[in-house]
């Protein structure tokens, strides 16, 4: 029994010897296969906000040019937390940020959502508690994801194998990045780099949402997809989808100590809330 408890000990040393951490991954920067010039700086460490809530924040640094994108991303335990679609039109506004939206709904979190046009008009599928209010599915090149909510439970599903009878309420967006840990090809500017806002399901089904913080550049959607998906960085995505980015993607964040506002430069008319759910 001794020797079998030694030999036990050995091997549970030697994983954690061999094995990197969070932290020993925040010190040697490591380069994404898809974009040589971009490193992970700091990968950061997942921080508990609040019950069924975390906060991390990545560091990443592209050479050429050089940028320093953060990318903020908060996982949500949906054994505790169940998200909503927020129209700003519910507190008789035509647009508004996240953090006055999440204040208003009395949600822990929130992120802004789909695509809307000049005139503040949300563009694509749309449903809400209330019902829906565009019923129909688009079939822009771009819109090729759908986040929805059935039964308190967040889904992420493919525009072709959707219909509005399996959502109770959802959203349109797009490109869809993962399904299934699958990386979809994206025809339409997959090379672009720009200001992004994401939520995914990762293998244990915890809800990803995530935007990133930068004055300059920023992320193309192949950086993301190979990101998210890499046990390297231990985000273990299955399902990610891409929200609307640029000037609009922003995201809130509070705890009983802590707060995080990633503000955008545009008000928005839809945002997914994050909500304690009742007992």
């Amino acid at each position: 029994m001794t020797c079998l408890r030694s030999s036990f000990l050995f091997f549970a040393l030697l994983v954690l010897l061999t094995e990197p951490s969070l932290a020993q991954l925040s010190a040697q920067p490591a380069r994404l296969k898809s974009s040589p010039t971009l490193s992970v700086t700091d990968a950061g460490t997942w921080r508990s906000v609040q019950k069924g809530v975390e906060f991390r924040s990545v560091t990443l640094e592209r050479s050429e040019p050089y940028q320093l994108i953060l990318l903020k991303i908060v996982r949500f335990d949906t054994r505790s937390i169940v998200p909503r679609v927020i129209r700003s039109f519910q507190y008789q506004l035509k647009g508004s940020d996240v953090k006055s939206l999440a204040q208003r709904s009395g949600a822990v979190a929130a992120i802004n959502a789909n695509y809307f046009d000049e005139q503040g008009k949300p563009l694509g599928f749309l449903k809400t508690q209330a019902g829906e209010v565009i019923p129909t599915i688009s079939n822009s090149s771009l819109y090729t994801g759908i986040f929805g909510v059935k039964d308190q439970l967040p889904f992420i599903a493919h525009r072709d194998n959707f219909s509005p009878q399996q959502a109770d309420e959802g959203l349109q967006a797009g490109p869809l990045l993962l399904l299934k840990g699958v990386a979809l090809s994206v025809t339409r500017g997959a090379g672009r780099q720009s200001r992004r806002s994401l939520i995914g399901l990762d293998r244990d089904q915890r809800l990803i949402i995530a935007v990133t913080d930068s004055f300059l550049g920023g992320l193309t959607w192949t950086e993301l997809q190979e990101f998210f998906a890499s046990a390297q960085w231990r985000v273990d995505a299955m399902d990610l989808l891409n929200l609307d980015g640029g000037g609009s993607a922003q995201l809130y964040v509070r705890g009983a100590q802590f707060e995080e506002h990633v503000a955008g430069a545009a008000d928005i008319p839809v945002a997914i809330g994050f909500f304690q759910k009742s007992n």
